[in-house]
Order: structure tokens, then C-alpha cells, then sequence
């Protein structure tokens, strides 16, 4: 009776495992809550759809300042550039967004058809509920950031309704990684000068 229960929670754990890979079977950004997209160079910019397991179907767009005819929020939602629907996009198409000066952020805006919700990249305060609801994962692959977007109206936050990655862009919050190499080198530079003192 043990070697037949155990064989049962085996199998029910394989089961789990199996549903959690299938259900997530695309790349949610791990880290960057609230952060911002800054382009990082003078190539163009190219977005690529990664997946989605949400219900509601989402638009991406690109904020667009129509009177200054580069990327930016004129408080006009019309004249944004649509890139992705999460539903009828194709997971691994891309579009070509073009070359803007480095440093200039983009931000997107993910419109939530079922709700008529918009939540957007960057600061918590830019959403109507006021939590971040996109992760801005920098250096997802080289030169490439992935952004992962929550479509729901006070989370759960699981960034799991709408990936899709960029190229040369970066994030504006360092990576934990590059805080720490940054830490190290403070205390480096530190005790260098107290010997000196010495």
C-alpha cells in the first residue's frame, strides 16, 4: 500500500511539474517591477511577441507624442502605434519600431479589451490602481530587454498576460547582479583609500 502511494504523489508531483512548464511555456520577466524602457543605442528598435497564458485579450501599444512625432505620452491614446494583440499575434513576430536617439524612454501601454483598463511601463503611479504592472527584465539575452505585462486591475501579479522582448534597449533600474559587481567595487575603492591613509 506505501509503494502504491508513493507512486501516486510521484506521478500527481510529475503531473504538476508538467502543467506549471505547458502553462508558462514562454518567458515571464523575473525582475524590474516599475521600471522603464530606455533605448540603448542608434540601431532600430524590434519587438518580438513571446507568449501570453492570459483569458483577456490585450493590444500593446507604443506611446506616441503626435505634435512631436517621437515616442512619448501627448495625453492621446489614438495616435499610439499598436504592435501586438496577445491572442492574434503570432508568438515569435516581429515589428520594426525604428531608430530613436539613445537614453529616450518608450513607453507601452497595454490595453485590456474585456475591461477597457490601460496599464502602462514604468512608475506605479502611471496605473489607475497604482502597482506596477509591467517587468522590465534588462539583458534577457544580449541586447535584448523582455517585458512581461499583469492585465488585471489590482493583480494578482503574475506578469504572465502579454511577453514580448526588444532589442537594443535596457532597462532604467540596474540588475541586482550589476548593483552587487557595483557594491564590490565601492568597497574596493574604499579600502584602497584607507591603506592609502596608512
Amino acid at each position: 500500500m506505501t509503494a502504491l502511494r508513493t507512486l501516486a504523489l510521484t506521478l500527481g508531483s510529475v503531473a504538476v511539474a508538467t502543467f506549471a512548464t505547458v502553462a508558462n511555456a514562454f518567458p515571464i520577466a523575473s525582475s524590474g517591477e516599475g521600471a522603464s524602457v530606455l533605448v540603448g543605442g542608434t540601431s532600430d528598435i524590434v519587438a518580438t511577441y513571446q507568449g501570453n497564458s492570459a483569458s483577456f485579450s490585450n493590444d500593446l501599444y507604443l506611446m506616441w507624442d503626435g505634435a512631436a512625432g517621437k515616442p512619448g505620452d501627448d495625453g492621446n491614446l489614438s495616435n499610439d502605434v499598436f504592435i501586438f494583440n496577445n491572442h492574434s499575434s503570432a508568438v515569435g513576430s516581429t515589428v520594426n519600431l525604428g531608430a530613436f536617439a539613445p537614453g529616450t524612454e518608450l513607453e507601452f501601454r497595454l490595453h485590456v479589451n474585456n475591461t477597457d483598463d490601460d496599464f502602462f511601463t514604468g512608475a506605479a503611479s502611471r496605473n489607475p490602481d497604482s502597482h506596477a504592472h509591467a517587468r522590465v527584465q534588462a539583458n534577457w539575452e544580449p541586447n535584448t530587454t523582455l517585458v512581461s505585462f499583469e492585465d488585471l486591475f489590482n493583480g494578482p501579479f503574475d506578469f504572465n498576460d502579454l511577453s514580448f522582448s526588444f532589442t537594443n534597449t535596457v532597462s532604467s533600474v540596474p540588475e541586482p547582479a550589476t548593483l552587487a559587481l557595483f557594491g564590490l567595487g565601492l568597497l574596493g575603492l574604499a579600502s584602497a583609500k584607507r591603506k592609502n591613509k596608512r
